[in-house]
């Protein structure tokens, strides 16, 4: 853990990424304590800011090289310099040696590589954080490209995983910081990361995404050869398309860039709301154009590692809440959060409603280019903090997927107006689910379990009403039990009350000769306050 840490300061060292802060905005104490730090002694040198960063986020391994892939996406956050610098983590990481490709392959395969393939490339087409991709034939002639996992990776994500653990700790021991839910949103993000070091999953998930979007206009997911794949070894149809962010080959070929960015929002929306099932991971070195028809553009997508789902209930919160924002009804935002237990119950929902509308309404109604989401996302945290509510970890991938998707879209289409084109999808989607077609589509579904279930419901109504004809009996046992208990305890407390009578008679009759004396001999005040200590002994 120490030795991981070391590396790490030893890179931002190394890199001098301390040159990449804006020293104008820190307080003037942190501005003096970096002038003195040992990190002047290293130079600059003659790289750009850019490319430090980058070969940085090389260094560190895959998961800082999925961070700087989700910034390569961010033009509103980043300088142009650095993020066309970052966009070569998306597919143009270094490779590890072609020998280390093909033996793992062999091995994996458990095959020599010629009688796997009919060719196999040992220079790869792309490289990745932690896979890399190598051109193959097979020997029936389909043209497919081979993934390979990266050597000892793992081992290296444990290392960044357990740093990330501790930081999570020390973070949720302060209180504000709690909310955000440190320590669960890793453990989220571990699961999803290692799910990528298996390619059988990765597989499957391609090949349900496949189903999904069978001959569709928006989407094309390459063939799984599953003879061919293994753990870490996937061997899937070779594509031919158009990278996203290519925008010179797409403009050169005329494609529709607006209604190309107009089926990113389509096609996320349809992944979450109708399937239920998303691909988390659509950065542009993922995500290819069909350009084989301009006007009428199709996604192609790949690398299917990561995916996403929600819980009903999560679709239907998520749904009504963007509705409610696209709708203008920010008190019916507020509601929802606060019924959804997103934020305590005891928030006024009209003062939660009023912070939102406050951040929100000046982005309604305006193109990508014209919304400052950095202004946004700082206003919408400010809110969360002042109302404590939680980080959801379920919704942790979606976020970020969304951000991915508004990053594509406002390179594709700046004038791109997010919130018309997704409105009528989720009102249709909301009457389908809530209306008469979605009730008889529910009703087909669980047709099977009803007819199983159907010849059993005589059965199952008498075991229920002989069930409530024994809690019946159990409770009216239960209070005659309780009524005998107090009436046990009512005589029990009557002949306390008679034996602490008798025992004080009993006592005054004893020493009735000293008392006569000593009453005697008092003034009538200690003469009362002696009646009324007599008094409060025989009171109850």
């Amino acid at each position: 853990m120490s030795l991981r840490l070391f590396k790490i300061l030893w890179v931002i060292a190394r890199h001098r990424l301390d040159t990449l802060i804006p020293m104008e905005r820190l307080p003037f104490w942190l501005r003096a304590l970096l002038w003195f730090s040992p990190l002047q002694l290293f130079s600059v040198g003659h790289r750009s800011r850019g490319e430090r960063l980058r070969l940085a986020l090389e260094a560190l391994g895959p998961i800082f090289i999925k961070f700087g892939q989700m910034l390569s996406t961010r033009r509103d956050l980043l300088p142009d310099d650095v993020a066309n610098e970052l966009r070569r983590l998306q597919d143009q990481v270094p490779p590890f040696p072609a020998e280390l490709a093909a033996a793992r392959v062999e091995k994996e395969l458990e095959m020599s590589l010629e009688v796997a393939f009919a060719e196999f490339e040992q220079a790869p087409l792309a490289s990745a954080s932690i896979a890399q991709v190598h051109a193959a034939k097979l020997h029936t002639g389909e043209e497919v490209v081979v993934k390979i996992i990266r050597p000892g990776i793992d081992r290296i994500m444990r290392q960044d995983m357990a740093l990330m653990y501790q930081v999570a700790k020390l973070f949720a021991k302060v209180p504000e910081a709690r909310r955000l839910r440190p320590v669960e949103v890793i453990r989220d993000y571990e699961a999803t990361l290692f799910d990528e070091l298996d390619l059988y999953k990765e597989a499957a998930n391609t090949s349900q995404l496949k189903r999904n979007f069978k001959d569709s206009p928006l989407l094309f997911v390459p063939t799984i050869y599953w003879p061919f794949t293994r753990r870490h070894v996937m061997v899937q149809e070779r594509i031919r398309g158009v990278p996203v962010a290519d925008m010179e080959t797409l403009t050169a070929r005329g494609v529709n860039l607006k209604k190309l960015a107009e089926r990113g929002v389509e096609l996320f929306f349809t992944q979450v709301f109708r399937d239920n099932f998303f691909h988390a991971d659509m950065h542009p070195g993922n995500i290819f154009v069909n350009c084989d028809n301009p006007e009428d553009p199709q996604y192609i997508a790949i690398d299917c590692g990561i995916v996403g789902s929600l819980t009903r209930e999560d679709q239907d919160y998520l749904a009504r809440n963007l509705l409610a924002f696209f709708h203008q009804d920010y008190y019916e935002v507020a509601a929802l959060h606060i019924e959804s237990g997103w934020v305590g119950e005891n928030t006024r929902a009209n003062e939660f409603a009023a912070a939102i509308r406050t951040v929100c309404e000046p982005i309604l109604e305006k193109p990508l280019k014209d919304i400052s989401f950095g202004q946004v996302l700082l206003g919408l945290f400010q809110t969360a903090r002042r109302f404590n509510m939680e980080v959801q970890p379920q919704l942790v991938l979606l976020q970020k997927t969304l951000l991915n998707i508004e990053g594509l879209g406002r390179q594709l289409y700046p004038e791109l107006d997010l919130w018309s084109t997704a409105k009528p999808y989720l009102e249709q989607w909301m009457k389908d689910r809530a209306g008469i077609s979605g009730l008889w589509e529910s009703l087909k579904r669980q047709a099977p379990e009803l007819s199983h279930q159907l010849p059993e419901l005589p059965v199952l109504a008498h075991q229920a009403l002989t069930r409530m004809e024994v809690e019946h009996r159990q409770r009216h046992q239960q209070v005659d039990s309780i009524h005998h208990m107090q009436r046990q305890m009512a005589d029990q407390g009557k002949r306390h009350h008679r034996l602490r009578i008798g025992l004080l008679l009993v006592a005054i009759a004893l020493a009735w000769q000293p008392l006569a004396s000593w009453a005697a001999t008092q003034d009538w005040p200690i003469l009362g306050a002696a009646a009324i200590g007599l008094l409060l002994l025989l009171w109850q």
